[in-house]
């Protein structure tokens, strides 16, 4: 093959594929639905927030693209299968799932203060990120997958991050919700490829988002000085490794975690 026809080849085009992003109606996941639907995908939103959701498929249609936005709480098992079948009924399949949706609720494990310890991070707190952020993708690849089953196979792909890893101050939920994202991908890994369908996981490092906007700016400069690429990392950044992990260029990935973060690890 050329160099020409090489190049040629890894032009991802996703024509003819339905794809489905959970909290996609912003940020991270709204990269990658206009990734995605530029690249010729059928997609839809799958979000909690009606007005975000609409306002996305608003300002997508100003770029030409048209997208489906279905209310969705990924917390709630009927919401989930309601969504799949809108989907379903208006593209005909689901061949690639993104579950991007996440919360964080922020807090340490006890408080000390002035020698006193208190109670930190709140069942209330712990569960509601755990709800979302590890059940809300268990019951959305439950779902989703025998309609991918159907089609011959399909690519799930999992947002984790690399607090899963070294974990993070503060953040017990947080991360204790993307660890098990990474251990469900790669079971799900084992169990779904032999269906056609491979599962794979997204860490990101510290991204510009919403999310990240309510952190301190001296933590975020800390963040930036400690990345070798000397950055943080944008939407886009994320969008682009999903998009890549849903290709056909990416048929024998499986099972594997993927970091976006500027070397931010390795840096620290």
């Amino acid at each position: 093959m050329t160099a020409h026809g090489y190049l040629a080849s890894m032009h991802i085009n996703f024509t003819g594929r339905v794809a489905v992003v959970t909290g996609g109606a912003n940020g991270i996941g709204l990269a990658a639905v206009r990734r995605l639907a530029e690249s010729g995908a059928q997609v839809a939103i799958w979000d909690y927030g009606q007005t975000a959701g609409k306002a996305a498929v608003v300002a997508l249609a100003a770029s030409g693209l048209d997208v489906l936005f279905v209310e969705t709480d990924v917390t709630s098992r009927d919401s989930v299968q309601r969504a799949a079948l809108a989907t379903v009924g208006r593209f005909g399949g689901i061949d690639i799932l993104i579950n991007n949706a996440g919360i964080t609720r922020d807090a340490q494990l006890v408080k000390v203060s002035d020698g006193v310890t208190s109670s930190g991070m709140s069942d209330d707190d712990f569960d509601a990120v755990l709800a979302v952020n590890l059940k809300g993708v268990f019951t959305c690849t439950q779902v989703v997958a025998p309609y991918m089953i159907a089609r011959g196979g399909g690519r799930i792909i999992n947002a984790s991050s690399v607090v899963a890893f070294n974990g993070n101050f503060g953040q017990t939920n947080y991360v204790a919700s993307k660890a098990g994202v990474i251990g469900m991908t790669r079971v799900w890994s084992r169990e779904l490829g032999k269906r056609g369908i491979t599962v794979n996981a997204v860490a990101p490092g510290f991204i510009v988002t919403e999310m990240t906007a309510k952190m301190p700016a001296v933590t975020l400069e800390h963040m930036q000085l400690h990345t070798p690429v000397g950055r943080l990392g944008t939407p886009d950044d994320v969008a682009s490794a999903y998009c890549f992990l849903a290709s056909n260029q990416a048929a024998f990935i499986t099972g594997a975690v993927l970091t976006v973060d500027g070397g931010l690890v390795i840096g620290t």
